[in-house]
């Protein structure tokens, strides 16, 4: 009996070691891939944190601007600062506009230090004619005072005290009576005779009655 030959299709039969190595290519290219995703996310959580760690420093800066406002006792202490800053400064009216503060500080040199020279300007940048000069020390602020009525740049200045504005308070200044006009004249409340239904001011709408026509 004639043994029967069978074909073999696709070539030889890979070895075991050559299919061993194809599958760990495989696992290789899978573990890459998991790998960059895996970096991809680490780098996405870094910057949420870095995201997150941002808006913590702006909250507590936020909360520190707060406090300092809402704090009654910094609040208490610039507000005694500034009396004290007012109290050895003047304020200085009629001041020419051509005037410089270097001007200013060489006039009132002579009273004592001057430690600032400020020129009040408009929303334009003009100068609105009289200006804030500060000493370093308390006395020269009576020694100023005596050049009120004094002339720089050919203008007679005015030389005061500077007052300290309280915040959130302003000064009422109540009309003054005219004796040529009088008081308003108001017209006097009259009530009604009876109490309206319908509320004050308000009248009832009535419709005409018609005309009954029975042959139209």
């Amino acid at each position: 009996m004639e043994e029967e030959e069978h074909e073999v299709y696709g070539g030889e039969i890979p070895d075991e070691a050559d299919m061993d190595a194809d599958v760990d290519i495989g696992r290789s290219d899978e573990d890459a891939a998991k790998l960059q995703e895996l970096d991809e996310m680490k780098k996405r959580l870094k910057e949420m944190e870095e995201e997150a760690a941002a808006l913590r420093e702006i909250q507590a800066k936020v909360e520190k601007e707060m406090g300092a406002a809402q704090d009654p006792a910094g609040s208490a202490a610039t507000q005694a600062s500034k009396e004290e800053v007012d109290a050895r400064s003047v304020f200085v009216g009629n001041v020419d506009y051509a005037c410089t503060p270097e001007e200013v500080q060489q006039h009132f040199q002579s009273c004592g230090t001057v430690n600032r020279v400020t020129i009040l300007t408009d929303k334009f940048g003009q100068p609105k004619g009289f200006a804030y000069v500060e000493f370093l020390e308390l006395e020269a602020v009576q020694d100023a005072l005596q050049l009120n009525e004094s002339e720089l740049h050919g203008r007679q200045i005015k030389v005061a005290a500077k007052r300290t504005n309280v915040p959130g308070m302003k000064q009422f200044h109540p009309r003054r009576f005219n004796p040529y006009m009088g008081y308003p004249y108001r017209r006097p409340y009259m009530p009604p005779y009876f109490a309206s239904p319908y509320g004050f001011g308000k009248v009832p709408r009535f419709r005409r009655p018609m005309r009954f026509r029975p042959y139209y």
